[in-house]
């Protein structure tokens, strides 16, 4: 025990439903709008002394819970799901550092929460919606606790406050390395930067050019067409959806988007298939496709997202062959370290982390992936408003290999005026790069009180 330990005391709950100015294309679906929620908890240390922190992650239900439920049902069953977390965490009298409270509640508590909402339904709401309904609450705890000390939250990730090391929460096996004496901390960048080069998405049904606009574009004063945002955004890094499920078409839009970003000024872009692929053999078909027709395009492909079921358990594909490519990175599929273990006996490469999985997941599979030489990304989930935040801090102190995502200025930029007006650098791109420099203060650095 340490006289820093602290307990939840208090949780409020927010939904901010967000309308998209454009369509999001996600796998099958495509959204129009998201409910975010917003939590505030109350925690108390030892001594009495009180503090407040702040989490928000969207309820991206399409990502989180493909199902034939509709996006309303699957939003509604979150909410309600997220209030009753709200209640079982402020009374489980769970006490200690916020990673410590976090796996407490998360393995025993949420578990049985989730088996409980899914006895009551027919059709289940997987693991995933679970931890990116605790996710803001665990944000909020860690940001309490830093606001608590007058920290911020990436010094508290040690052996001064921390009563276990790592190996209490990550398990050794017979080939495995030993946590024993490590925390967080040792796997952090030094000097981690403020600044980092940012990536647009480039969704399924975004008009690249002139002749895809159907004339129901918005005239809000942003950008519509991709070489548009390329110009005003200082873009070199660009993410792009495909389908999964028609070949030709993901590696027509390739072409397509390379020859328009390579003549601009982009270096590299990704491949995110939103778990649609069911086999190895079509990855591999539109790599050689580039490679054999467009090798620039080809070479300036950074690495490959999540094609596969993210359910990696019932679907243990071996993935060599992909990634002997390019680089394969989980996303969906990483829920914890343990999937980022299993992930890499399958031949993935490396992880996307999210701060949706929770700070603290995300945490403990950056250490298992760092320790194990698996290279990291950090990918967005749209974060708009105080959920940009924990996103850009986690990729400035994990070292990705290219930056950290950032697109809720693509699709609701005005939902973030308030946190735009003392983070300017944060919430706009400019010259391909978000600069998160007025972040200060105790816990994430959110400022809050001046928003």
């Amino acid at each position: 025990m340490k006289p820093t330990d602290i307990r939840v005391i208090a949780a409020d709950v927010h939904f901010l439903p967000i309308t998209l100015r454009v369509p999001l294309k996600f796998g099958p679906e495509t959204v129009q709008n998201v409910v975010c929620l917003r939590v505030q908890v109350t925690v108390e240390d030892r001594a009495g002394t009180q503090a407040q922190g702040w989490g928000e992650t969207p309820l991206s239900v399409s990502w989180v819970w493909p199902s034939t439920l509709t996006i309303a049902e699957r939003t509604e069953r979150m909410k309600s799901f997220s209030s009753r977390v709200a209640t079982l965490l402020v009374g489980s009298g769970l006490q200690g550092h916020p990673m410590e409270i976090a796996q407490d509640f998360q393995h025993g508590v949420l578990m049985k929460a989730l088996a409980d909402e899914n006895h009551r339904s027919p059709l289940e709401m997987p693991y995933l919606g679970a931890l990116v309904a605790f996710s803001a609450f665990d944000i909020a705890v860690h940001d309490a606790f830093g606001v608590l000390l007058g920290r911020d939250i990436y010094t508290t990730y040690n052996a001064e406050f921390m009563n276990r090391d790592l190996a209490a929460y990550i398990e050794a096996d017979a080939e495995d390395i030993d946590f024993t004496g490590r925390y967080p901390q040792d796997y952090f960048v030094k000097n981690a930067p403020t600044t980092l080069p940012v990536w647009h998405l480039v969704g399924g049904v975004d008009a690249l050019e002139a002749c895809d606009l159907t004339g129901s574009e918005p005239n809000d004063g942003y950008p519509i067409l991709l070489e548009d945002w390329i110009k005003q955004d200082g873009l070199t890094c660009l993410k792009i959806k495909l389908r999964g499920t028609d070949a030709e078409w993901d590696y027509q839009r390739m072409v397509r988007i390379g020859r328009i970003g390579l003549p601009l000024g982009v270096r590299w872009f990704s491949a995110d298939f939103n778990c649609t692929v069911k086999a190895p053999a079509y990855v591999n078909e539109i790599m050689d496709g580039l490679l054999a027709n467009e090798p620039e395009i080809y070479a300036r492909t950074l690495y490959v997202e999540q094609p596969f079921p993210y359910d990696l358990e019932a679907h243990q594909i071996d993935v060599r062959s992909v990634s002997a490519r390019k680089p394969l990175f989980l996303d969906e599929s990483a829920h914890d370290w343990e999937f980022v273990r299993l992930g890499r006996r399958l031949g993935w490469s490396g992880v996307a982390l999210k701060t949706c999985k929770t700070q603290t997941g995300a945490l403990l599979s950056l250490c298992w992936a760092k320790a194990h030489g698996m290279p990291l990304m950090v990918q967005d989930l749209t974060n708009p408003t105080l959920a940009m935040i924990p996103h850009v801090r986690l990729a400035a102190h994990a070292g990705t290999i290219q930056g950290v995502e950032c697109n809720a200025m693509q699709f609701y930029p005005d939902a973030s005026l308030k946190e735009a007006a003392v983070h300017p650098g944060l919430y706009q791109r400019r010259n391909g790069v978000v600069d998160f420099s007025t972040l200060g203060g105790p816990g994430f650095g959110y400022r809050i009180a001046e928003m």
